[in-house]
């Protein structure tokens, strides 16, 4: 938690709120997203202006836009690898990245894989509805195999991608899930993320009400908190992660790895780059 003097004001969720209004349609899960991500940085008390979130493409990505810190909108699958360097050039800025299943599991599955092994400090929000919104229900690779669509008639008949279970395997240092459902859960595990040093990845169950309106009440009631402790122990933790159901929620791993961090040369980055633009 940053220091801050006797006479600062502290912050409020409310001083995280942009003056844009969320389009995401009534009842998405991403909302709560949203209001989970002002409430972690409220408690956090880190000051609006050393925050950066990233995003990809997608509703989920919508999230910078919505939010009163420094945000980059990047392109489809790219959010990653720009926070990644965002973070290596600013180690001093707190870097959250928001992206959905389509996003961060498709076209950005491999930027995943490499973001987890170089553990550099970020934290990763994947808001999860197993379907792809923007581009009307085209099933996305955490769909079921058997999820019936007009884009998928039958379903595809694909084993859907497990994410936690890839994480894992690809070195990152902590791994928690959250429902969109509760609030309060989602807020605890974004706060923990952030506190834990290290690539941090944080799976939310979020409702599509658009094109999966089955979800809301189903996942209300399988989401439960893992019945088990979090474990610092990898080989525990993969034999948890096999077994999940993909409903179990809290902290399910949190290693010991030291994040990556870059030898800086050569004076401050920032002065350097103000003095070149400066020219």
């Amino acid at each position: 938690m940053n220091d801050l003097s006797p006479a600062a004001v502290a912050f409020k969720p409310a001083d995280y709120r942009s003056a844009v209004k969320p389009v995401w349609c009534p009842g998405c899960g991403d909302h709560s997203v949203l209001l989970a991500t002002q409430r972690a940085l409220a408690e956090l008390q880190l000051p609006p202006e050393q925050v950066a979130v990233v995003s990809g493409i997608g509703c989920s990505s919508r999230l910078p836009a919505y939010l009163n810190t420094y945000g980059f909108h990047g392109v489809h699958g790219r959010a990653l690898p720009v926070a990644t360097g965002l973070k290596t050039a600013r180690p001093d800025l707190t870097v959250l990245v928001a992206s959905g299943d389509g996003d961060g599991f498709s076209i950005g599955g491999n930027h995943f894989l490499h973001a987890c092994r170089r553990n550099v400090d970020l934290t990763y929000i994947v808001m999860d509805n197993r379907i792809y919104g923007m581009t009307k229900g085209q099933p996305s690779p955490t769909t079921e195999p058997d999820f019936d669509t007009a884009i998928s008639p039958g379903g595809t008949g694909l084993s859907p991608f497990h994410p936690l279970v890839v994480a894992l395997a690809s070195g990152a240092n902590f791994i928690a899930r959250a429902f969109t459902g509760d609030v309060g859960g989602c807020t605890k595990m974004i706060v923990e993320a952030i506190k834990t040093p290290g690539f941090s990845f944080v799976h939310i169950l979020s409702p599509c009400v658009t094109f999966r309106d089955d979800q809301q009440k189903a996942w209300k009631k399988l989401a439960r908190g893992a019945m088990v402790e979090e474990t610092d122990d990898p080989e525990r933790a993969a034999r948890r992660l096999m077994t999940d159901d993909g409903f179990n929620v809290g902290v399910l791993y949190r290693g010991k790895r030291e994040p990556y961090r870059p030898r800086l040369t050569g004076g401050d980055p920032v002065e350097a780059l103000e003095a070149e633009f400066a020219q």
